[in-house]
């Protein structure tokens, strides 16, 4: 009978991962986790400690620090299925799931289907020929070499992608291999992972290759399967229910999904809302269940396309998403930065971007582009603006991350008050900054009040009134109280306001004091 071992790549909820590893190990099958090193080490602890006494999970020896697009999730990938294959020798069957993945059929279903055809089943499509990837980089994924995150060093990145393509530094795919694409949800035999694990040991000419490709999750393993199993013995498929959205965003799954997912000619699926709890509820306990049968009509894909058609076609058979969604999601937490002088909180939002993990928007509120995108919501900022709560959301979706951080003008106080009121955890860092008469000069003109012919007698008579004005939106700021509430300063030490950052990001003093310690920080 076949027996599964689950690489299982996760980054965050040590008690929902422990749940997870505990009903699938108890129908008799394995789970080996990699647990991304960037997360808290006492998250990881509660990890070890949760399982520590159940044999059929094991750990990746080696952790590493993963980041979306990066060469670090295939390495996660292969660090956490060389532990499985080491510690689980009567393992038939390794099977890629991460923590938004759930069983839609039993475990005994399960084991017939992989009993059922001694097959391999993974997503594997020419690179060049199929239709796979729908927008963005196609061969500049290949033929570039891609050493920057694009989520947290986009300058770096794009820059580097720029200078290679100005200066014609290209690259060829080795010549032995075949690309090929699909989703990285795929469940191998054992005799092919050992089979790949022995292409890693001996061809570092491809390793290095595909270090340095952009998202090599939907390339590597897709292509080195063809290269060391037949065709045959490849069914070009996941056992993974998933689907995306024409702008390639991946379709989430709620409570009212669950007869729909189990009629689907699949094990799992992805990915489960956080806040469908009563899913999540009713999918754990079908993994041990035994006896059920499961009549498959495998319309999912096929519903969804007529619906989201109708759609485009202009039939509405409800209120547009964004018109209904009531919070941003209850455990989310979203960190906003309130400052006037945007040079300021862009600058901390940079010290962010490198020194954290931390997903980070600059003034989406209040500047045009900047966005991934998100189906035309982000196109102007009015559109953000009036549906704010929807585009946060999204934003969450995109980074697939339970906290964002978000930089607002103090002008927009009804933001604020909007989001504080939200069911997710909403923090907010006012950074007080000191405004000089040659600054408030340059506002004036930016916003309109003077121009560059305007006399300097009328220009300071606005002075007073533009200060006050900026007074007034600091202060009322402050009269709200709002829970969860920091403030940095200017006029104070890089200690003090290391305090402030420490509690608005709930990180260490340490992190928070090399954050607040740039020197140029509050400079004009």
């Amino acid at each position: 009978m076949a027996r599964i071992a689950f690489i299982l790549l996760t980054h965050k909820d040590p008690e929902a991962i422990i749940r997870q590893a505990q009903r699938l190990t108890a129908a008799g099958d394995y789970v080996a986790i990699h647990f991304d090193a960037n997360a808290k080490p006492a998250d990881y602890q509660l990890l070890r400690d949760g399982l520590a006494d159940n044999p059929g999970v094991a750990f990746a020896k080696k952790r590493l620090k993963c980041g979306w697009g990066e060469w670090s999730l295939v390495a996660a990938t292969l660090e956490a299925l060389r532990a499985a294959v080491a510690t689980f020798q009567d393992a038939s069957h390794f099977y890629m799931l991460s923590g938004d993945c759930m069983q839609i059929k039993t475990a005994e279903y399960a084991h017939a289907v992989l009993d059922g055809d001694s097959v391999d089943y993974i997503e594997s499509f020419d690179f060049f020929n199929s239709d796979w990837i729908q927008t963005g980089f196609k061969e500049e994924r290949l033929i570039y070499r891609h050493w920057f995150n694009e989520r947290k060093h986009k300058w770096l990145f794009y820059q580097s992608y720029e200078w290679q393509k100005r200066l014609g530094i290209t690259r060829r795919v080795p010549d032995d291999i075949e690309m090929m694409i699909g989703s990285q949800w795929w469940c191998l035999r054992r005799d092919t992972v050992e089979k790949v694990l022995e292409f890693c040991r001996t061809r570092p000419d491809v390793m290095r290759f595909f270090s340095t490709t952009w998202i090599p999750d939907e390339t590597f393993f897709q292509t080195i399967v063809r290269h060391v199993t037949p065709e045959r013995e490849i069914r070009t498929r996941t056992q993974t229910f998933l689907m995306f959205t024409d702008y390639g965003m991946p379709v989430t799954f709620y409570n009212d999904h669950h007869d729909m997912l189990l009629a689907q000619d699949y094990l799992f699926a992805r990915k489960i809302s956080p806040d469908a709890k009563a899913l999540k509820t009713r999918l754990g306990f079908l993994w041990g269940e035994v006896g059920v049968t499961f009549p498959i009509s495998d319309e999912g894909r096929a519903l969804f396309k007529f619906l989201t058609g109708k759609g485009r076609e202009g039939h509405r058979f409800a209120p547009r998403f964004w018109e209904t969604e009531s919070s941003l999601g209850r455990g989310r937490r979203l960190m906003v930065m309130v400052c006037k002088k945007w040079h300021v909180a862009k600058r901390l939002a940079d010290q962010l971007r490198e020194h954290t993990d931390l997903p980070v928007v600059d003034y989406l509120f209040n500047e045009e582009g900047g966005l991934p995108d998100l189906g035309g919501i982000e196109r102007t900022v009015e559109k953000r603006n009036r549906h704010r709560r929807a585009l946060v959301r999204m934003l969450f979706d995109y980074h697939q991350r339970d906290d964002l951080v978000i930089c607002i003008d103090p002008a927009g106080y009804d933001l604020l008050c909007d989001f504080a009121s939200d069911k997710a955890e909403v923090r907010i860092l006012d950074i007080d900054c000191e405004f000089s008469d040659d600054y408030l000069i340059g506002h004036a003109k930016r916003v309109g009040l003077a121009g560059e012919q305007t006399p300097i007698e009328v220009v300071n008579q606005v002075l007073p009134t533009i200060r006050f004005d900026l007074q007034f939106e600091n202060e009322r700021i402050m009269d709200a109280q709002f829970d969860h509430f920091w403030r940095m300063r200017e006029s104070v030490s890089a200690e003090e306001n290391a305090v402030a950052l420490a509690g608005f990001l709930n990180v260490e003093p340490e992190l928070a004091q090399r954050l607040a310690a740039l020197d140029y920080l509050f400079t004009d």
